[in-house]
């Protein structure tokens, strides 16, 4: 059996060979000037690459050294319910998934969009668990499986204190992820993107080709986030970690961007 491909420019797995990658060729990714080029799990485990995993109290970081694609990490979430992985990596080994199935394995899997589908279903198939995606996204799945679960509407419940919502940052399906724990968590990728001077947020449609998000759904964005409790949120990189003040830095930052979005 041909193994699956998976783009080395984003790291989404496909089901079958193609030429292209529907995921890079969307304006809001690329293809770098070399071509399309693909690799498969076996050469993306190679060339020294290892697990990267890192302490962060309920919140564990995933990822590989060096980085792949993207280059984002995981987030794995020991909540009482039981553990859920947030977004997701291409990268995939026994030392990563001897790690999670000591801490007892997953309940779920859920991606704040297509940029982070990558390997979901090899990671679906290896802990037995469904992948929680947006509807909105269904068209950008590369390699269609039973294990995926997709949704709709503005919110859905992963688990008790976890809810997924849709805010079409970035994605129409566009999904962050809000734990009701302690002082509050948001999970966001870069639908709402950590910056560096970590007292403001982005929003943009394209990050690489540095396309700006619609005004009218930066303002909605704001406006659903605005009833929930949080204080801390964590982004798509390591150390892209907004501790304390979130929900005030993002209602800042949103006004802040329409403000600029509509000036003269």
């Amino acid at each position: 059996m041909t193994a699956m491909p998976i783009c080395a420019t984003c790291g989404t797995q496909y089901a079958q060979p193609r030429p292209d990658c529907p995921i890079c060729e969307d304006e809001r990714q690329y293809v770098p000037p070399g071509g399309q080029q693909w690799t498969d799990l076996a050469g993306v485990r190679a060339d020294g690459r290892t697990a990267l995993i890192r302490e962060q109290g309920e919140v564990l970081g995933i990822g590989s050294e060096p980085r792949f694609a993207i280059g984002q990490r995981a987030l794995l979430l020991r909540t009482e319910a039981g553990n859920v992985l947030w977004d997701c990596v291409s990268y995939l080994d026994d030392e990563i998934i001897g790690t999670i199935n000591d801490l007892g394995g997953l309940i779920g899997i859920a991606i704040s969009h297509p940029h982070y589908y990558t390997t979901m279903v090899e990671w679906a198939r290896t802990f037995d668990v469904p992948v929680h995606l947006h509807a909105n996204d269904q068209q950008w799945i590369g390699r269609p499986d039973p294990s995926i679960r997709l949704w709709e509407g503005t919110t859905s419940e992963l688990a008790p204190g976890l809810t997924l919502i849709n805010l079409g940052v970035h994605f129409a399906g566009g999904t962050v992820l809000h734990w009701d724990h302690g002082e509050g968590k948001l999970f966001t990728g870069d639908i709402v993107q950590v910056i560096p001077d970590r007292e403001h947020v982005a929003f943009m449609y394209s990050y690489p080709n540095l396309i700006p998000e619609r005004p009218s759904v930066v303002r909605r964005a704001a406006e659903i986030l605005e009833p929930y409790r949080f204080d801390a949120l964590y982004g798509a990189w390591w150390d892209t970690v907004i501790p304390t003040g979130a929900h005030e830095i993002i209602q800042r930052s949103a006004a802040r961007y329409l403000r600029f979005a509509s000036a003269d």
